[in-house]
Parts: structure tokens; C-alpha cells; sequence
């Protein structure tokens, strides 16, 4: 297992970076991949403070697991979030964001099936991902519309095109 701690002006919070399982871009691939996310992501919910935020790239078995454990569906996805604290959207960050964990199989799978650069793909999941953490949620059509919109507009910044369209 790999860990990378760090922070930067772009990233307001720090960020663990683990490789657990699963095949994935190398670790300096996978960091420029989260820091820009991280970034995009906080640019456009103007979200501002200290905190910490661990990254976890695992395999479906793993996350199966989780999965199960922790919301009762027996098959793997492609990214879980862990919320350390429950925060408002736009509230002040607690000192710990939480915990995102992605699949590769999955991801590569939904990469593939969908013709779309694995690298974009994995962007988009934490930013998905990181957005749980800030409150934001998709349980509703109005709660969806919202997140996707963020979404969108967090991987424009980095002329990621539209996941959803």
C-alpha cells in the first residue's frame, strides 16, 4: 500500500492518497489526477478551510465489502464515500472530510463501456465522491440535478467533457 500525504495552495485540505488493490495509473498519475479534482471540485463550491481527506484506490472485492457492511447492497461500485463528519452544504469543514474509495474494475469497466479516457473517468469520481463529503447528495431529482450541475461544472474547468450527457 502506498500513501502520499500532502497539501498545496490549489488543495485547501490535505490529501492521503492510498493504492490498496486493483489495477491502477501509477501513483504520480493518480495524484495529479486527485489534486486537480480536489481543486475543481472546492473552486466550485467555494468551499474554503482546513481539513483532511483520505483517497483510497481498491478493487471491487474490497468495496463489495463495504459495500454490504455499510449500505446493505452485496456487489461492488464504482466509488463509496465516508463521511467523518456530517457537513452542511457550504458549512465550515470539520478537521477530517472523510474517506473515498474507488473500485478499478468497476471504474475501468464504466470507463470502458462508455468510451472514455479512464483518467477522466477516475476525476469525476472524486469529485463525486468529494462532493458527498460537502454535503451534497443525489437522493432526489432536485438533490441530483444540483450535484450533476457542480459536477459538470467542476470538470469543465478542466475541459472534461459531460459525463451525463
Amino acid at each position: 500500500m502506498a500513501e502520499n500525504p500532502r497539501s498545496s495552495d490549489e488543495t485547501p485540505i490535505d490529501v492521503d492518497i492510498f493504492v490498496e488493490a486493483g489495477d491502477w495509473p501509477a501513483e504520480a498519475e493518480l495524484t495529479r489526477l486527485v489534486d486537480r479534482a480536489v481543486a475543481v471540485a472546492f473552486a466550485e463550491t467555494g468551499s474554503k478551510g482546513a481539513s483532511e481527506l483520505s483517497i483510497v484506490f481498491s478493487d471491487d472485492a474490497h468495496i463489495r465489502a463495504l459495500n454490504a457492511e455499510w449500505r446493505g447492497k452485496d456487489k461492488p461500485t464504482n466509488v463509496l464515500s465516508f463521511p467523518a463528519f456530517s457537513v452542511p452544504k457550504g458549512g465550515k469543514l470539520p478537521p477530517m472530510l472523510g474517506d473515498i474509495v474507488l473500485a478499478s474494475e468497476t471504474v475501468a469497466r464504466e470507463a470502458a463501456l462508455e468510451d472514455k479516457p479512464l483518467e477522466n473517468h477516475i476525476t469525476h469520481l472524486v469529485i463525486h465522491g468529494l462532493l458527498h463529503l460537502l454535503g451534497h447528495d443525489h437522493e432526489t431529482d432536485a438533490e441530483a440535478e444540483e450535484m450533476e450541475a457542480i459536477e459538470r461544472a467542476a470538470l469543465a474547468r478542466l475541459a472534461i467533457p459531460d459525463p451525463y450527457a
